[in-house]
């Protein structure tokens, strides 16, 4: 295999990441037809086959599944040589892989710009998985940093809460649970339940205030999308489980509502997260600290003055307004047990210097 090269390697692992050609080559940034020659220019140097062809979809063989752990390994520590090698350029440019779960897609990209703003030289990368995704794109070093609610127990890492993370049931604004005053947790027993899949960060929430509460609803569906399961919701075809910070644009526009539950919203908090073991780059370390210093306030500010539209009947619309207010309130709250934040960095200013470790 003298002659594999990088490019090959990193094509190799992200169409076996996706499973799609068509999917890696948008990754990478290339054609599909050139994402195929790469695959197929590696078998000849391997001289086994890689993938199994289904139509559009593939499948790794069992000589791709070991070849996985060491092209995984070549690549991390290129990245890792590539990012000590960073701190002593300085903060001039950068390239960063920014993991998100699902649920923070609706706040994190405008963090994004408004650092990109100050670091306009970094290139930033974005992936969205669940829970149960980032942590294996973390273990296997494809991340610079992962944005997720609670780190991954597996791997040895490091999570510093920057914000809280209110959880909670919705339902549609007209919804049996929207009338009336607050329910015991005990009434969901009787409504059907649209929820994540298994891995993610919002249904390891949602089983955990079930468990607690005691309470065994009827699941009648599991989809992977919060998009789809909030349509779901306001179409009056069950309840949900969500993250609250998902659904302000509904909640401003009376589309959704968030019933007054006994023991909700469940308040998380929202981490940055990275390995233990990962030396960060100068561009990761100012993101870092710009997401630590700053995620808290902005998500306060986006999240914290909703005012739905009057919802008809009258008592839906106290209730919609009772769950605004808690959602105000939750966005105000304190994570629990915060670490000290990060010291600043050293540098005269934020916009030329790197971020310390803190």
């Amino acid at each position: 295999m003298k002659n594999v090269t990088l490019r090959q390697l990193r094509v190799f692992v992200a169409a076996a990441r996706h499973m799609h050609f068509g999917k890696a080559a948008q990754e990478l940034h290339l054609t599909p037809p050139a994402v195929s020659m790469h695959i197929r220019e590696l078998e000849q140097q391997v001289g086994l086959p890689l993938f199994e062809r289904h139509g559009k979809s593939v499948s790794l063989t069992l000589t791709a599944e070991y070849l996985l752990v060491y092209a995984r390994r070549v690549l991390s520590t290129l990245k890792d040589a590539e990012d000590a090698l960073a701190r002593f350029r300085g903060l001039q440019s950068g390239r960063l892989t920014i993991g998100m779960v699902s649920s923070a897609k609706y706040f994190m990209p405008r963090l994004l710009a408004m650092f990109r703003e100050e670091h306009p030289h970094i290139e930033l990368r974005v992936v969205v998985a669940n829970r149960e995704q980032l942590a294996e794109q973390l273990q296997g070093s494809e991340l610079d940093l992962a944005i997720m609610g609670r780190p991954p127990r597996e791997l040895a890492t490091r999570g510093e809460p920057f914000a809280a993370h209110p959880l909670g049931v919705v339902c549609a604004p007209d919804h049996p649970l929207m009338r009336g005053e607050r329910k015991p947790a005990s009434a969901l027993a009787q409504f059907g339940f649209v929820i994540r899949e298994a891995g993610s960060g919002t249904r390891s929430a949602m089983e955990e205030y079930l468990r607690e509460w005691r309470v065994d609803p009827r699941i009648d569906q599991e989809l992977a999308s919060n998009e789809t399961i909030k349509q779901m919701v306001m179409s009056g075809m069950g309840v949900s489980f969500l993250s609250l910070h998902g659904i302000g644009l509904e909640l401003r526009n009376g589309l959704i509502g968030v019933p007054d539950i006994e023991g909700l919203p469940l308040v998380r908090s929202w981490q940055v997260v990275h390995t233990s073991s990962k030396v960060l780059s100068p561009s990761a370390e100012a993101l870092r600290y710009f997401v630590l210093e700053n995620g808290e306030a902005y998500l306060a500010r986006e999240f914290g003055g909703l005012h739905p539209m009057p919802a008809e009947p009258v008592s839906a619309s106290s209730a919609q307004a009772a769950a605004a207010e808690r959602l105000r309130r939750a966005a105000r709250q304190t994570p629990p047990a915060p670490p000290a934040r990060p010291a600043k960095p050293a540098a005269p200013s934020r916009r030329a210097g790197s971020a310390g470790r803190g």
